[in-house]
């Protein structure tokens, strides 16, 4: 079984200097979605998932098209709530995010929840259990050990999954069996529109999940290359 999680491209987060909450594509953006889907265009899925947020489904469509299929949305993908930025100068975000890395480590589970975001805890744990749920229904389930072995009843089955850099970390972490932190965008590095692969390798009492390839960006041009 392989999971490949895609992060969407490079997202219009400022324009005119002012913030954008639900942000569009750059042109870049639509640039590395178009590459990223002549590499997976070939290959074969049984399933491809995409996150609601419009960055992600802009991303995602070039795949869809490619292959012939209707986009299917789960709601689970959908990235960290952050604070309601539309339409205020960037410096305040900025400055936000800039305060949020100089908290101390357990300070950091909090996130931005005191301007009105979703707590960086909140989220991890939302990833998590979506995650779990959206596997049990395809009989992908943890077996009862203290170690990450999976039960999976088609050790065939490929699914792709098109996201964010935080729930995509979160979703690799959660695979592994790592202990969840609240830094998971920065534990593993995913640029935009890159792909990041996870395989089920047999085991004698069922399967784990190895990190096969993370955050590929070898179908970008280097100045399409963005983070």
């Amino acid at each position: 079984m392989e999971i490949v999680l895609v992060r969407h491209g490079e997202p219009e987060w400022v324009v005119d200097g002012l913030n954008i909450d639900f942000p569009p594509l750059t042109e870049r953006g639509h640039r590395q979605a178009e590459r990223m889907a002549k590499v997976l265009s070939d290959e074969p899925f049984d399933e491809i998932l995409v996150s609601p947020l419009e960055r992600a489904r802009q991303t995602a469509a070039p795949l869809y098209s490619a292959l012939g299929r209707d986009e299917v949305v789960n709601a689970w993908l959908r990235e960290i709530r952050s604070p309601v930025w539309q339409g205020t100068p960037r410096e305040k975000a900025d400055a936000a995010f800039a305060e949020e890395r100089r908290k101390s480590s357990h300070e950091r589970w909090h996130g931005l929840s005191d301007l009105g975001g979703e707590a960086n805890r909140d989220f991890i744990a939302r990833i998590r259990e979506g995650c779990g749920l959206f596997l049990a229904e395809r009989g992908i389930e943890p077996v009862d050990c203290e170690l990450p072995v999976w039960h999976i009843a088609d050790p065939n089955l490929r699914i792709c999954l098109v996201a964010h850099a935080g729930t995509n970390s979160a979703i690799i972490s959660y695979l592994l069996g790592l202990q969840p932190t609240p830094w998971e965008w920065d534990r593993f590095v995913l640029g935009h529109a890159s792909i990041t692969r996870l395989e089920a390798l047999a085991l004698g009492d069922g399967y784990t999940f190895a990190l096969t390839r993370l955050g590929d960006v070898e179908h970008l041009p280097a100045p399409d290359r963005t983070r």
